[in-house]
């Protein structure tokens, strides 16, 4: 049974799963696309859409919570000053999940996780 359960632990050390999130999280930001499994999608989005959540009101104590987690200062400051601003409008739901199939070599489900409102998404569209 899993109840009371709050998070997937994907199979990892807490040190390790820490350092998982915290690197898919600034790859996500810095290509606005990453292709991973659906499992450790699902539990990288829900850390992504909480530090753009935190991004959208730009102040030292907020870029302090979440350099604890980013460890890359050019990906926490296109977070402040890119993505923050970009999301300012909209209440929630920052990223999407799109399914790619099962992966050739052990049919883990894959996915397409990214950032909604993508500048190159909405020029495309436009054409």
């Amino acid at each position: 049974m899993r109840h009371r359960v709050g998070y997937n632990a994907l199979g990892r050390t807490p040190s390790h799963r820490k350092a998982l999130h915290s690197n898919m999280v600034a790859a996500l930001f810095r290509h606005e696309r990453i292709r991973t499994t659906r499992a450790k999608a699902l539990a990288v989005r829900r850390s992504a859409e909480k530090m753009i959540t935190r991004a959208k009101h730009d102040s030292v104590h907020s870029r302090r919570i979440v350099a604890r987690r980013l460890h890359d200062r050019a990906v926490l400051a296109k977070l402040f000053d890119v993505l923050g601003p970009r999301f300012q409008s909209r209440p929630g739901g920052y990223t999407r999940v799109l399914k790619l199939g099962p992966r050739y070599g052990d049919a883990s489900e894959m996915v397409i996780l990214e950032l909604m409102d993508r500048p190159d998404e909405t020029d495309e569209a436009s054409n």
